[in-house]
């Protein structure tokens, strides 16, 4: 995200209708990503550190890799099984947003679909 955030800043798309030049901020890149329930909360209070919360991320979702397979690549147990439970009790969000574009090969929508009811995890621990 943040690299698009910076590619947009520096260019304007093709037959885009936006404004040139910087669109955001520094300022707004530079803060550290909060979901802001709470004052002064910052996402790494309660999360990895987003280079470990990405891979972690990237293995559930784009390789469907199990906890077991993820914790023996080197990542800390108690963050896969948080993220994985995290990432799966939040399925049903994504069906009420509206679609996104797709940047990695597999995107939430059209090219993963699992069920929303009784709790369904495929790797849960």
């Amino acid at each position: 995200v943040f690299r698009l955030c910076h590619w947009r800043n520096q260019h304007l798309p093709r037959g885009a209708a936006g404004p040139d030049g910087i669109v955001i901020p520094q300022r707004i890149i530079d803060k550290p990503p909060s979901a802001e329930l709470r004052p002064d909360q910052k996402d790494t209070d309660s999360l990895p550190p987003y280079d470990r919360l990405d891979a972690i991320m990237a293995a559930l979702c784009e390789d469907m890799a199990d906890i077991e397979t993820i914790v023996g690549r080197g990542y800390d147990r108690a963050e896969v099984v948080r993220a994985s439970e995290l990432l799966f009790r939040a399925e049903y969000k994504r069906f009420q947003a509206a679609p996104g574009p797709k940047m990695t090969p597999v995107a939430f929508g059209r090219d993963r679909r699992l069920p929303l009811t009784s709790g369904f995890n495929p790797i849960k621990p």
